[in-house]
């Protein structure tokens, strides 16, 4: 729970209502008196303003909040929709911030001031998913259980550590919020254009009492939610470009492999089932127990195009047209060695089911009028399992004709060119792809505050207390983690097969459908029907899987027959999953922490000065249980000969369990001061030190080790010269990371000017140290002799630093003194400007890119590289917007209500060596170089999200006190969302997605 400075006895009141389901934080509220009404139940837009404005106005600390019109009622269809609302937070518009090619109608990741790291809590007290990092995914979170969500961007000594981009709070009603029955139902259907044909219901119900019984006062609630949605979205992509000088004479060109496109089916299904136990034995003593559960599970299943040929293969007609910076735009692209432009489409389905479960209970005792004490013990524990799986045909393209000078791809083909997509006997079987997890999270944790209230005109009271907690998590992945295994490929021809598995040959024929893409891209484009397989081959991993690769066996072994001599027909064999070492991340994690915080105020200056001053210590306790593997290289040295060159070490093979122990301790000194210059009128000033734990996926405590030696053995003379010797390795994660610390200050300017009406503005620095990067650290096994080797491992490391300065503005007001009708208008606006930047501790920088793509090419993997070679650097930190605001226009007059809202940001890095946007088989451009000019160096395009707007809207009519309609609408612009990809011709469009408008009628009954 958050304390709140009350200004006056009928404030309290409200302020009550408002944070009353926060006790269970690091603070308590002071009591009201007994017979005192506990809430004053506000309800409408304009009063769920208000209620925020006055949390963000009495706050001791930097917070903004958004409050529910009515019971189940937050603004928004997701709790990530309605944090992009206020001043400060963005989300991003991906299902994975590494997978940025599926995109995300609901959001998803959420950012504020431009950091990703963030807390997240239920009512006070630490919440998070079983993902492998320490927060919550807000979309799993239903918001119809929200009261309101609070956003702290420079949080107190008095509350948990963890944030340093903020902290976010999601609160739950009381029994005792109410003053007595309160029962709300809601019931809403959700229509998605570009989907069509299908209805989403949801539906919530809260029914809360409270009762005088002989023990004293009794409060019981329970609240469930339950929410579907059916979207649909469809993309156009563009590959990389490539630089080609054999296309154009005398000049190089740049030219993409192919453009293609996909449509995907997203269906979820959201459950929350909230329960609570409130009881007063008097002023002094209360006590409330809470049940909170979470369910959240999710079906895709997408349909996808995508180039597969050699870059350098592709040629093009006459007649084809370039950009200044020679980028094509238009022209009819061909394949000079293939029989055909190679493209594979896939079928792949995801699901995935994540609960949390949250059981808390909460003690206040008011020992006298000086003394009041805090217990509150809580477990969580959060699952998710889920499962990615796809199959792919493949289809050689004759041409593909594409003009790129439009707001997004046109593709053009001809009659017969569709006609030979549409053939199934176009189509061969490609390849299959597979990915399993599954993770457990489960915490435990106890803290005790105390509170000493002064009767001082300067010091308020004094608050000291404990926290100790118990973490456990185990993730485990499939390994390979992404198996992805060919069936037939025109590699493999003369390989150890003669023919592609086609599907015009009878013994591979069936379990395909034509997809016609009906109403694609909401009918402002038209591309071919593709032969797509069947999603049952998907669904029905393994023994689907093992049916295709049985086409791979059947030519293998025909080629084995033909030729007389035994080919390499390797049985498939599926990621294994479940008790293997690399696969598996198993941490545990004990801290504990004391916080001491005075709250003062000088009431007697002429402008009045209150605050708080404190001090947070936690020891963080952390053991990791991996694995570390080492096989030694096969190489041969011929008996006889003489060595020499670097000496190599001989170390045995290691495979072994291993267990890491690391305790670190940080010291988080706080000061928050509120200056009131009139009552309308306050200017805040914040400072302090702040930590952010490393996510468990980057403690995993798994390395694989390798040994490299290069040797030329030079018979004739009898002896061996060693090239070269290197050990290496690669590390899945650091279990000896230290958390990320930022030291931070913000300034303030507030100006409440009338009933829910205000003007601030808020000026923030956050100075980070040991920000976690892709680099190198030593990893040391015994040779033969005992003696320690050293390996330089690839992994997360402590290794840069960072700044995010910035600037938030935030307007709102109702415009009561128009005539009439037009009185009921109202306006809400908020920007934000976040500039950033990094610097490692060990630069890594290149301007020529050189090996290939793995962990271990730092240069590659921290600053990106072209396909021509080149590297990009300067890229400031992922997620972050210079730019993003919020427009809202408002109207509440009588029984109606609505708002119009835009929310906008400007483009940000969504990632470096991302999925669709890196290879190996970049242009080794460095003229120092001996493979100058080869096609053998890995690239990696830094991917951007370019600007993104999209407006939303709302009606209600209350037809009575009890009885209210409404409507909803999102993306009524049917915006599209654009990717970037950087390359030295500047940025290139990469993928275009849109979902369509969505529309929701609900009907909603609270007495």
């Amino acid at each position: 729970m958050k304390q709140f400075k009350l200004t006056a006895i009928a404030l309290a009141a409200a302020q009550i209502a408002m944070m009353s389901q926060g006790a269970q934080a690091q603070t308590t509220a002071p009591a009201p008196a007994a017979d005192a009404p506990v809430t004053v139940v506000v309800t409408g837009q304009r009063g769920s303003l208000e209620s925020a404005q006055k949390i963000k106005q009495d706050s001791d600390e930097i917070v903004d909040s958004i409050v529910a019109e009515d019971i189940g009622k937050l603004p928004d269809r997701s709790v990530t929709e309605v944090l992009q609302r206020v001043v400060g937070v963005t989300i991003d518009r991906t299902m994975s911030r590494g997978d940025p090619e599926h995109y995300s109608v609901e959001g998803s990741g959420v950012s504020i001031r431009g950091l990703s790291l963030v807390r997240s809590e239920l009512n006070g007290r630490d919440s998070f998913s079983a993902n492998g990092g320490r927060s919550l995914n807000f979309e799993d979170v239903p918001p119809e259980l929200m009261a309101g969500l609070d956003v702290y961007k420079n949080p107190s000594a008095e509350q948990i550590e963890g944030g340093i981009g903020g902290l976010v709070n999601l609160r739950t009603a009381l029994p005792f919020d109410f003053k007595g029955a309160k029962v709300g139902i809601s019931a809403q259907s959700t229509y998605s254009e570009l989907r069509k044909g299908k209805w989403s219901p949801s539906g919530s119900a809260l029914l809360s009492n409270r009762w005088k019984t002989g023990i004293g006062e009794v409060g019981a609630l329970f609240d469930y939610a339950y929410s579907e949605s059916g979207t649909r979205t469809d993309g156009f992509q563009v590959e990389p470009y490539y630089p080609r000088n054999d296309i154009e004479p005398g000049r190089t060109v740049w030219v993409p492999k192919g453009t293609q496109w996909r449509t995907l089916n997203f269906d979820r299904k959201r459950q929350g089932l909230y329960g609570a136990l409130q009881w007063k034995a008097n002023a002094d003593l209360r006590s409330h127990l809470t049940y909170f559960k979470s369910k959240y599970e999710m079906q895709w299943d997408e349909q996808a195009l995508f180039a597969a040929s050699n870059p350098y293969n592709i040629g093009l007609r006459p007649g084809a047209t370039y950009s200044p910076a020679g980028a094509l735009l238009t022209g009819t692209m061909y394949d000079r060695v293939d029989a055909g432009i190679n493209f594979g489409d896939d079928t792949r389905i995801a699901t995935r089911k994540s609960d949390t479960t949250d059981l808390s209970w909460n003690v206040t005792w008011r020992a006298n009028e000086r003394w009041s004490f805090t217990s509150d013990l809580q477990r969580i524990k959060a699952t998710t399992r889920g499962l990615d799986s796809t199959v792919a045909t493949g289809v050689q393209m004759p041409e593909q004709q594409i003009d790129l000078s439009g707001n997004v791809p046109n593709l053009i083909f001809t009659d017969a060119q569709r006609a030979y997509l549409a053939n199934p006997n176009s189509y061969y079987w490609a390849f299959t792809q597979e990915h399993m997890d599954r993770s457990e999270a489960v915490s435990k944790a106890w803290k005790g505050d105390a509170k000493y209230t002064f009767d001082h005109p300067v010091l308020r009271d004094l608050r000291f207390g404990v926290r100790f907690t118990k973490r456990d998590s185990l993730n485990e992945n499939s390994n390979p983690d992404y198996n992805w295994s060919p069936i037939s490929q025109t590699w493999q021809l003369g390989n150890n097969i003669d023919n592609l598995a086609w599907l015009a040959d009878p013994r591979f024929s069936g379990a395909t459908h034509l997809t016609t893409f009906p109403n694609f891209f909401n009918g402002k484009a038209n591309v071919p029907a593709l032969v797509f397989p069947d999603t049952s081959w998907a669904t029905g991993f393994p023994g689907s899987y093992a049916a295709l690769h049985e086409f791979h066996n059947i030519l293998c072994a025909e080629r084995a027959a033909r030729t007389g001599q035994a080919q390499n027909c390797a049985t498939w064999t599926p990621a294994k999953f479940g008790g293997n070492p690399a696969g598996i991340n198993e941490q545990s994690e004990k801290t504990k922490a004391l916080f001491t915080q005075l709250r003062f105020g000088f009431d007697d200056w002429k402008y009045p000065v209150d605050g708080n001053v404190g001090v947070r210590y936690v020891k963080t306790e952390m053991e990791a249980r991996g694995y570390t593997n080492f096989t030694p290289p096969s190489v041969t040295i011929l008996p006889g000969n003489t060595v020499t060159g670097p000496a190599v070490p001989i170390i045995p093979a290691f495979s072994a369990a291993q267990a890491y122990a690391n305790s670190y301790h940080n010291v988080l000194p706080s000061l928050n001061l509120r200056l009131k210059a009139r009552d309308d009128l306050q200017f805040r000033f914040a400072l302090s030190k702040a930590m952010s734990r490393p996510d468990f996926k980057d403690l995993q405590g798994y390395a694989q080790l390798t040994q490299d030696i290069k040797l030329t053995n030079f018979i004739l003379e009898n002896r061996t010269v060693v090239d070269s010797m290197t050990l290496t390795g690669e590390g899945k994660g650091n279990p000896l990371l230290r958390p990320t610390t930022a030291t931070q200050f913000d300034v303030t300017a507030e100006w409440y000017f009338g009933r829910g009406s205000s003007l601030t503005v808020a000026l923030f620095n956050k100075r980070l140290k040991d920000v976690i990067v892709q680099q190198s650290y030593d990893y040391r096994i015994p040779d033969v002799n005992g003696t320690p080797q050293n390996f330089t491992v690839t992994g997360p490391v402590n290794g840069a630093r960072g700044r995010a300065t910035g600037v938030e503005i935030a307007y709102q007001q109702y415009f009561d003194k128009l005539p009439g009708a037009l009185s009921g208008l109202g306006v809400q606006v908020n920007y934000t400007f976040v500039d950033s930047s990094t610097k490692p501790y060990r630069p890594t920088f290149s301007a020529y890119c050189s090996g290939g793509n793995t962990a271990a090419n730092l240069n590659l993997n921290q600053n990106g590289c072209d396909t021509d070679g080149r590297g990009f650097g300067n890229l400031p930190l992922q997620y972050l917007s210079r730019n993003s605001y919020n427009l809202a226009l408002l109207y509440d007059k009588g029984p109606w209500s609505a708002r119009l809202a835009w929310s906008w940001r400007s483009k940000n890095l969504q990632g470096i060596n991302v999925n669709g946007t890196k290879g190996g088989d970049g242009v080794d451009s460095n003229p120092a170089s001996p493979t100058f000019g080869q096609h053998n160096v890995g690239w990696a395009l830094p991917l951007w999200s370019d600007d993104y707007g999209q407006l939303d809207g709302s009606l209600s009519y209350q037809i009575n006190e009890r009885v209210s309609i409404g409507l909803e609408a999102q993306n009524l612009t049917d915006a599209k969302a654009k990717q970037l990809m950087q390359q030295g011709i500047g940025m290139m469009g990469r993928a275009w997605f849109v979902s369509g408008p969505r529309y929701t009628a609900q009907l909603r009954y609270s007495f």
